[in-house]
């Protein structure tokens, strides 16, 4: 069983976060593997080993030709990966990345089971994993707190607000999965070691064939970035009998009632 992880790597959130000029988030230097993804790349080797074969792979897309992130999804056992970095693509919108990350897939030559963390933890749209099903043409189950794959279908607790749906779908498919999922395993020393001879190979938007990206592609642009405003006092009303038409009063004013 062949199984592809998007994982995102991102600025350090124990670190200040700082903007560039363009009022997006400075990536700059070294980046980490996103929490939430650790949890993808677990349940991809756990899906792997109780399939009894096949490899885990990484899909990445970092400015710079960032690898630390994915050295250590490597380092807890995925195979190999392939990362997309081109500074073209800095401002992308998150259906752009959809975009490039299905095309990273489709270089691989695709998978049985395609898996995303929900969100990520500096963008949180929670929007990627379904525009690329949709672009890949497979079908999607989010927000997965268990998966078992049984043959050639795979079914999944997905979570809900009043507990959980039992869904199954066929493979292959793409999957969000939540923080509750598994448990991720720590990188042994020889799985660190071991992760910097697994390969990586690097490409460019203009490789995959995504056009536009970056700023163009996303059709937007981020004017400015101000401080929130701070919160102003409340007003406090005593009941003197007569309180509650005071707030009546004041809701009705707020045009609430």
């Amino acid at each position: 069983m062949n199984v592809i992880v998007c994982v995102k790597q991102i600025p350090d959130p124990a670190s200040p976060g700082a903007l560039s000029a363009d009022n997006t988030l400075k990536r700059e230097g070294k980046l980490i593997l996103d929490e939430s993804d650790g949890y993808g790349v677990e349940m991809a080797l756990q899906l792997v080993d109780g399939a009894g074969g096949g490899e885990v792979i990484l899909v990445s897309m970092a400015p710079n030709g960032e690898l630390s992130g994915m050295r250590t999804a490597l380092a807890m056992g995925a195979a190999r990966g392939i990362l997309v970095s081109d500074p073209a693509l800095q401002g992308s919108d998150a259906l752009t990345t959809a975009k490039v990350l299905a095309a990273a897939i489709g270089k691989l030559g695709g998978a049985d089971l395609i898996i995303a963390g929900t969100e990520s933890s500096d963008g949180y749209t929670g929007t990627v994993p379904e525009q690329l099903a949709e672009l890949l043409g497979l079908p999607s189950v989010t927000f997965a707190k268990r998966v078992t794959v049984n043959g050639q279908s795979l079914t999944v607790d997905r979570q809900t607000e009043a507990g959980y749906d039992e869904v199954e779908c066929p493979l292959p498919a793409v999957i969000s999965v939540t923080a509750g999922v598994v448990e991720p395993r720590y990188p042994s020393f020889k799985g660190i070691m071991a992760a910097k001879s697994k390969p990586v190979d690097t490409v460019t938007a203009t490789d995959l064939g995504v056009t536009p990206v970056g700023w163009a592609g996303a059709g937007q642009k981020i004017v400015g970035v101000v401080q929130a405003e701070a919160r102003a006092a409340g007003e406090v009303i005593e009941d003197d009998g007569e309180g509650y038409a005071k707030i009546v009063a004041f809701l009705e004013n707020l045009k609430v009632i």
